[in-house]
């Protein structure tokens, strides 16, 4: 009789336990995380409006904007940080770097800046000049902002021209003389103004020019090639990566006595959701790899010095 109690209370016990193991089991799902309608959250997940660094294995999504000179590389560029870093989501916009620096002035979400001209840069540069950052903007992280990429400017001739031209010199007598039409950027695009300053070594006013009729303007480098391409100008002033890139031939380059040095400056934002990501990313592209990609198209390294 003893035998027989003792065995039913340990086949309930055993019941017992088996009900509780499995009651613990119904909370977990497949994946190791909480069930859902349980209510709770898995601490190891960032809160999206925290600011706080991705946890491994959440995604981060970065946002670049990047001058428009960049796009080609920095797409070739973006696939290849991707097989390193496929929790890392890349979001690029590419415009002019004066339209871009009005979008992070006016609070777009921006979490690393390239741009093709230092003034853009330094008017939201806190440490830069006052006559340049005019404003007192400070939306550059600290420490982060370094020169890049060295780009050049040349003269590229559309195929449909009829007027003779190899050089910055015959660009520069044939607007004297008023027989060409010149493609260049905006003011407020780096292109637009190193153009501006080759037109000022040569003893030209722009503002005359145009009232002339003799300038077609376009909002970024993108379009004044466009418009070479397509010969809708006799001529245009751009980078040379965007002539290779478009399959253009340049005719002259530029010397920096002309325009000065084409300098790309990059910095991580201070209003960065990702501070750590995009510094991450900031020095992959200095890298050998990205730099070849880089120079395959005509950039070239920064010198030092």
């Amino acid at each position: 009789m003893k035998t027989k109690v003792l065995a039913v209370l340990l086949a309930g016990t055993m019941a017992l336990a088996m009900g509780a193991c499995g009651q613990g089991s119904s909370a977990e799902t497949s994946s190791g995380g909480k069930d859902p309608s349980s209510g709770e959250t898995d601490s190891a997940a960032a809160d999206p409006d925290s600011g706080e660094t991705a946890e491994e294995g959440t995604e981060a999504e970065l946002t670049v904007f990047a001058a428009a000179s960049l796009t080609e590389t920095l797409t070739d560029i973006s696939e290849l940080y991707k097989e390193e870093h496929p929790e890392v989501d890349l979001i690029f916009n590419f415009d002019s770097s004066g339209t871009l620096k009005t979008q992070i002035q006016e609070g777009a979400a921006c979490d690393l800046f390239i741009s093709a001209g230092q003034t853009q840069m330094d008017q939201m540069d806190r440490t830069a000049d006052p006559s340049v950052n005019t404003e007192g903007l400070d939306l550059v992280m600290k420490d982060s902002r370094v020169d890049i990429l060295e780009n050049k400017v040349v003269l590229c001739v559309s195929e449909n021209s009829s007027v003779p031209l190899e050089t910055f010199d015959d660009m520069a007598a044939a607007l004297k003389e008023g027989t060409i039409l010149l493609g260049m950027g905006n003011s407020d695009v780096p292109v637009g103004q190193y153009t501006r300053k080759i037109l000022e070594y040569y003893g030209l006013d722009e503002e005359t020019l145009a009232a002339d009729g003799l300038i077609s303007y376009g909002s970024n480098v993108k379009e004044v090639t466009t418009q070479v391409s397509e010969g809708a100008v006799d001529c245009g002033v751009i980078y040379c990566t965007d002539a290779y890139s478009a399959g253009l031939t340049a005719s002259d380059y530029a010397t920096p006595e002309m325009c000065g040095q084409v300098i790309y400056p990059a910095a991580v934002m201070k209003n960065s959701r990702h501070p750590e990501e995009t510094q991450a990313f900031l020095d992959f592209l200095q890298t050998d790899p990205c730099m070849e990609i880089f120079e395959q198209v005509g950039f070239s390294r920064v010198e030092e010095g």
